[in-house]
């Protein structure tokens, strides 16, 4: 094919080839063992683009002898699945079927339970791939069915020999004798992100226009303003957003400025405007209780104003936010709450809690500083004590009129 990509010409066609991924696929990998003892399972791959899911997938249809089927969550229909069931019957498949299912977070629930049946007697062995955490947007009952397999981001030097073969490949098809220093190869992978189709796509670019030796200003002449895994529903997208938290509750502002650029740079507002409100009340909290209001001000204000000028109001909200007091009591709180929830504790609430009546309800604002002691607890869990005052100074004010109106001092 005339106009084929590298990265197709370059397609591996054993696990040796592959680029990174040697948990998985390398000499004990768990990917690698199962397929040399004729143990396919069905699976669900998950990680960053460009990582080997869809190589992987063709390299165990080829080892396993199976007749391999591809469909793409994003355009295929019910319809498409029937059509590859039906096919499983034929002289074809009789190594078995092999469905490879890429970006299955786009298939709704009840297309990903029209796979159940075929999955449990067997007539296709599914492999899935996506971006996401399985755990989010995969139909549990697959996944229960399922090895859950996770690819990991490609280092620059294991890309490093991809690239090398990249530039044996081209100067043998234009009958040339270009070359590349190794370290402007590393520079790309690692521009690039670990993304080896990107990593091949750029060499390829500067490829063509450079004369007899590839130089770095050939490379950045062809290399995107803005690299990196950008997938705005992956996981990779995520991690950029759990960076943004976890500096924020380091109180580092630097470090949280610079990942809220970062995730800017792909024109991402409202995941971050409501990961900033979810910090206001997680890690902020009772510590300085107007973080929620100032934030969701500032982020109303960011989609208000739109990109680019919404950086302004959201860098506000971060810096705020990472030099805020911080508290999780709340957040511990709550959680404390739903595990005793969860065990099945306080299912019968106080009589005098429950509408229409209130029986025996006391009015707390009919007593002396708005508080009398009553029961609110279910009986099973009184006593129990989900928050606990934080230290910082207005949790401990807060303690002060708590233990005075309970008279605790």
């Amino acid at each position: 094919m005339a106009n084929q990509p590298l990265a197709d010409k370059l397609r591996p066609n054993s696990f040796d080839e592959i680029a990174g991924q040697c948990h998985l696929v390398g000499k004990n990998g768990i990917l690698r063992k199962l397929v040399e003892v004729g143990r396919i399972p069905n699976m669900i791959f998950y990680g960053p683009p460009g990582t080997g899911k869809t190589t992987i997938a063709n390299i165990i249809a080829k080892a396993s002898d199976m007749q391999l089927y591809k469909l793409n969550a994003t355009s295929a229909t019910l319809a498409d699945i029937k059509e590859v069931i039906a096919s499983t019957d034929n002289m074809f498949s009789a190594g078995g079927t092999l469905l490879y299912l890429d970006e299955i977070q786009y298939f709704n629930k009840k297309q990903q339970q029209s796979l159940l049946e075929f999955i449990e007697n067997g007539k296709i062995t599914l492999i899935a791939s996506t971006t996401e955490n399985p755990y989010y947007c995969v139909y549990n009952a697959i996944l229960s069915r399922s090895s859950v397999f996770e690819f990991k981001s490609v280092t620059a030097k294991d890309v490093l020999p991809t690239l090398k073969r990249a530039m044996a490949v081209l100067n043998e098809e234009f009958s040339t004798e270009k070359s590349i220093d190794e370290d402007i190869l590393l520079s790309i992978a690692s521009a690039c992100a670990g993304d080896v189709r990107m990593s091949i796509g750029v060499l390829e670019n500067a490829y063509y226009i450079s004369d007899n030796l590839i130089t770095d200003d050939a490379v950045k002449m062809v290399m995107p303003s803005v690299v990196g895994h950008f997938d705005r529903d992956g996981d990779v997208h995520y991690d950029l957003l759990s960076c943004l938290q976890k500096s924020i509750r380091g109180s580092d502002p630097d470090a949280a400025v610079f990942y809220l650029a970062k995730l800017l740079a792909m024109g991402d507002l409202l995941s971050v405007s409501r990961r900033l409100k979810v910090i206001a009340s997680e890690d902020i909290g009772c510590a300085y209780p107007m973080a929620g209001v100032i934030t969701h001000a500032l982020c109303e204000s960011a989609k208000e104003i739109g990109l680019p000028e919404a950086a302004l109001p959201l860098a506000n909200a971060v810096c705020i936010l990472a030099t805020a007091p911080k508290s999780n009591s709340s957040y511990l709180a709550y959680h404390a709450a739903v595990t005793d929830m969860n065990a099945g504790l306080g299912v019968e609430i106080p009589e005098h809690l429950k509408s229409p009546l209130f029986k025996g309800y006391k009015y707390p604002h009919d007593y002396k500083n708005h508080y009398v002691n009553q029961q609110y607890l279910p009986s099973d869990l009184l006593g129990r004590k989900y928050y606990t005052f934080g230290e910082n100074k207005i949790e401990q004010a807060a303690k002060q009129y708590f233990d005075m109106i309970k008279g605790q001092k």
